[in-house]
């Protein structure tokens, strides 16, 4: 699992180990890493930590390798890193478009390349984290938004080429969620009450709630459904954000 230190990906680490898996991980922040892999209370034997950049295809290829060699083999991928840069077209430059396309593109690709021929032997299972912001447009978030598009439809592709293969490639996509990454604009008082009222279940998810989206499509329940996109978002993405109507008095 790639940025496994925090938010998201730290609450899969923790739904995973409870349920018995051996982990690979992986983060930027390899110092928040292994501080935070000592709350997994795992033995040892059965966790393997990396420091790694994404963005470098030969670091995400050696951290494939070396957890193939840590644990003999690789059930499941968790593709989780991302990353944003605020900005229209016009006012992203060169470096945060590629930025953002490494972390969160790129580092998908690789990773999958990398881990297919491990998980066509084990009959295992990606699950790439998307966004519902790769599901439709924001305003001033180009990058992001082409970024988890592009990583849903690839979701998409590899579903089809890798289920002759009996390997399942899946995403799920989060919406606001109580992370490290979100905290600035849940602490907007007015932001909250826009995100409130557009949310049917009027809240912030949190990252638990997306991990056992997560652990649900690499587990064997999940059997039959390749090449998916599930919104965990409490709703956001089935409104059509017109007025709601509701009775007088209501």
């Amino acid at each position: 699992m790639t940025a496994a230190a925090s938010g998201i990906g730290l609450a899969a680490a923790r739904r995973f180990a409870a349920e018995g898996a051996r982990l690979a991980l992986c983060d930027l922040n390899g110092a928040a890493l292994q501080e935070r892999a000592q709350e997994l209370d795992m033995d040892p034997a059965r966790l393997f930590l990396a420091t790694v950049d994404v963005r470098e295809k030969s670091q995400v290829e050696a951290f494939i390798a070396d957890a193939v060699g840590a644990h003999g083999r690789i059930d499941v991928l968790v593709n989780n890193a991302g990353a944003g840069r605020r900005g229209r077209v016009q006012d992203l430059s060169d470096d945060d478009w590629r930025h953002v396309m490494g972390v969160s593109l790129d580092s998908v690709f690789h990773a999958c390349r990398a881990a297919m021929p491990h998980l066509v032997a084990t009959r295992g299972a990606i699950v790439n984290v998307a966004s519902i912001s790769g599901l439709a447009g924001d305003g001033g978030n180009a990058a992001y938004n082409a970024a988890k598009a592009a990583v849903i439809n690839l979701t998409r592709a590899m579903a089809v080429d890798a289920g002759r293969d009996r390997v399942r490639v899946n995403a799920v996509a989060p919406g606001l969620t109580a992370t490290p990454m979100t905290e600035r604009m849940r602490a907007a008082p007015a932001v909250m009450e826009q995100y409130e009222d557009r949310i049917p279940l009027a809240r912030a998810g949190t990252p638990e709630e997306i991990a056992a989206a997560i652990c649900f499509l690499a587990s064997d329940d999940a059997s039959y459904i390749n090449g998916v996109c599930l919104p965990v978002d409490g709703g956001l993405s089935a409104w059509t954000g017109q007025p709601v109507w509701r009775p007088r008095g209501k």
